[in-house]
């Protein structure tokens, strides 16, 4: 980031739209973009591509939004987000339904000779990942939370709330 300009921050829905629940990022992604960003904001639907994540993230990002479900972490439809520890990165679920997990992203950016820029995760606990297509009820439900989650992050990465300008 140079003097005067935002930062850059990557906004990365990941999941598999064909497995129910693992579609939450997706879906979260269009709900946040459905407002406009801050400058120096992207936000990409990056589906199950874990490895052109990786790619990206060499662009040098100031800061990574990840919005993912997550198992085991409580009710269905439950929302946390949390930063990740970049000096230990496997603080990160393993979220194995779609074959595309933080950590592995993290690992292959390391691999790429990149460096994880500061990142919150956003998930959701899971109900279901069946083949079909569509959240669960109460996934669904919290995808306004999750958006708002994601907001709070950019602002907090110091990003904003809202366009510029």
């Amino acid at each position: 980031m140079t003097a005067g300009s935002p930062p850059r921050v990557l906004v990365a829905g990941i999941g598999n739209i064909f497995l129910g629940d693992d579609g939450f990022g997706p879906e979260t992604l269009r709900a946040v973009t459905a407002e406009p960003l801050p400058d120096g904001v992207r936000a990409v639907d990056y589906g199950i591509r874990g490895m052109h994540l990786a790619y990206d993230l060499l662009d040098g990002w100031d800061g990574l939004v990840l919005v993912d479900a997550v198992p085991d972490r409580g009710a269905p439809g439950a929302v946390r987000a949390f930063e990740v520890d970049r000096e230990n990165p496997d603080t990160a679920p393993r979220l194995d339904a779609h074959a595309m997990d933080p950590v592995s992203v993290f690992a292959s950016l390391a691999a790429l000779g990149g460096t994880l820029p500061r990142t919150v995760v956003v998930g959701c606990q899971v109900r279901d990942v069946e083949e079909r297509i569509g959240l669960s009820e109460p996934v669904s439900r919290a995808v306004p939370e999750a958006a708002l989650a994601v907001r709070t992050a950019l602002a907090e990465l110091g990003a904003g709330v809202g366009a510029e300008g």
